[in-house]
């Protein structure tokens, strides 16, 4: 009936809008999505929305309609709006209405990523270790099989863990003692004949040290001093130091690094989100460090230690204090803390297998611990009483840049003010943890000292990296001692029948000299 009434009425037509400079949006229909455009449908409204020749067609609110907006039911002013949805509009602040009208009412508003290449919100150092772990751990295949002629060892015996030989760890870089500093088993029985890194024959020693430690080699050893002058002679004494950092780089077969890395990328990953990647990597590597110095005083002198186990063990610590600082919060926190007790123990009970060394993993964890306590934001128990930090939670936050950060920008701005009207509670907790910071540092620098010069051991320290059991007529609190047996060199032809002994370093392990490394 519009149509009909429209094309025979003989009634004047309206005039067309101009478009050349129009006063109006180009567009005159109006749109439901516009905040500038409300429907009116009370009934004074709908009365007056009658056409003006008698057409029954809806024309659009007359509240709305431009004055010389067409009769035309089919043009574009004149289309009918959809139908409106009176939802309710959120108002937890996720969505926000444009005063300009630039963007529509119900739109997302896009969270504000916060800046900086550490933010935590790309996990850097994961990326970065897993990386460089695999490739290493290539190149070892690589070198095995180019020395032994098999990627993993096969001759003398078989590596469990799939991998390489120990004699190409240590070539390449692993936590070895003998390498390191003096040995007493050594020097006293001027042991010069050392495995060779291409070994594959039981017993088989024709290299010196420095042919086996490689890595630009160590002095020549000659031994011709006492023990209790070995100071005297210390221009002579190996001391590849970075021995404690390489091992982080390095694994022992495909079975430890694939464990490993999947914790890595799992655990490791959200701890990084959480705490950003310049505090996971100081953790990380400090863990990792911190494990093979307790080692080196501890365990056996000739185990040869590799892996990322102690690093990993520091971000499970973290995992532990950000699963205790947070336990009312935690959906199941009681099933997360048995996961988390059950991977200590496999862990630790490994450790005691013969041939690793489970000081790397117990520093690796007191190390965590301390740190954690030092970077990680208070529990809310304890900001509650001092009135402090926000809880620690992921370090992109859409309000801009995490307090901690506010703080320290602060305290180097007003170093005064900043610890100005503090409450003897905040003295104490910080109290407590310069305290363990500084006992930390203390004690890392006494090892130290104790590796190179004092070396005091401990005869009970033994039982948290071995069981007392006998297998093939070794004990295994012994496997990875250096122990030294001597052999006789036949002399010329026609010489007296005598034979000059000569003494060899071995590491004694169940039938086989060949040590395990440690997980």
């Amino acid at each position: 009936m519009a149509a009909n009434d429209y094309y025979n009425n003989s009634g004047p037509r309206p005039a067309q809008p101009s478009y050349s400079n129009p006063p109006y949006d180009i567009s005159p229909a109006s749109s439901p999505f516009d905040d500038r455009n409300r429907y009116d449908y009370s009934s004074a409204n709908l009365a007056g929305a009658t056409s003006h020749h008698g057409d029954t067609s809806y024309h659009g609110p007359s509240s709305h309609s431009h004055p010389h907006q067409s009769s035309d039911p089919f043009a574009d002013q004149n289309a009918i709006p959809l139908k409106q949805h009176h939802a309710p509009m959120p108002t937890h602040g996720v969505y926000a209405a444009d005063p300009e009208g630039r963007r529509p009412s119900h739109a997302p508003l896009k969270k504000k990523k916060q800046k900086g290449w550490f933010s935590g919100r790309v996990t850097w150092v994961v990326y970065f270790m897993t990386t460089v772990q695999v490739a290493v751990f290539v190149g070892e295949l690589i070198k095995n099989g180019i020395l032994t002629g098999s990627p993993i060892q096969t001759k003398p015996n078989f590596n469990i863990m799939i991998g390489p030989s120990p004699f190409v760890l240590i070539n390449m870089g692993a936590r070895y003692v003998p390498c390191m500093h003096y040995i007493r088993t050594v020097v006293e029985n001027k042991a010069m004949e050392w495995p060779c890194p291409n070994l594959t024959v039981l017993n088989d020693n024709k290299c010196d040290l420095n042919q086996l430690c490689g890595l630009g080699g160590v002095p020549k050893q000659d031994y011709n001093f006492s023990w209790e002058d070995r100071a005297a002679h210390k221009d002579k004494e190996p001391n590849q130091w970075y021995r404690f950092i390489t091992p982080i780089f390095l694994h022992a077969g495909l079975i430890h690094i694939g464990f490993n890395m999947l914790l890595q990328w799992t655990l490791g990953r959200d701890m990084e989100k959480e705490i950003g990647s310049l505090r996971f990597a100081l953790v990380y590597f400090s863990a990792g460090i911190f494990g093979f110095v307790l080692g080196g005083n501890y365990a056996a002198e000739g185990i040869t230690s590799v892996g990322a186990s102690g690093s990993l063990f520091g971000i499970l610590a973290l995992v532990l204090l950000d699963l205790l600082y947070n336990w009312n919060t935690r959906r199941s926190p009681v099933k997360d803390l048995m996961f988390l007790l059950l991977d200590f123990a496999i862990s630790f009970v490994l450790g005691l297998l013969p041939g690793l060394d489970n000081f790397s993993h117990i520093g690796g964890f007191l190390m965590g611990l301390v740190l954690g306590i030092c970077l990680l934001h208070s529990p809310p128990i304890i900001r509650a009483r001092i009135a402090s930090d926000p809880p620690y939670s992921s370090v992109s936050n859409a309000a801009g840049p995490a307090k901690g950060d506010n703080n320290v920008q602060k305290l180097l701005k007003e170093p005064v003010g900043f610890f100005k009207g503090r409450k003897p509670f905040w003295w104490a907790w910080w109290g407590v943890r310069a305290i363990a910071l500084i006992m930390t540092l203390v004690g890392f620098i006494l090892l130290l000292r104790n590796f190179y010069d004092f070396r005091n051991g401990c005869s009970w320290c033994r039982h948290l990296t071995c069981l007392p059991i006998t297998t093939g007529g070794v004990n295994w609190c012994d496997m990875g001692n250096i122990a030294i047996t001597n052999t006789t060199s036949s002399q010329a032809p026609g010489a007296s029948a005598t034979r000059a002994p000569q003494a060899r370093a071995w590491i004694p392990a169940a039938a086989t000299p060949v040590p395990l490394q440690a997980f």
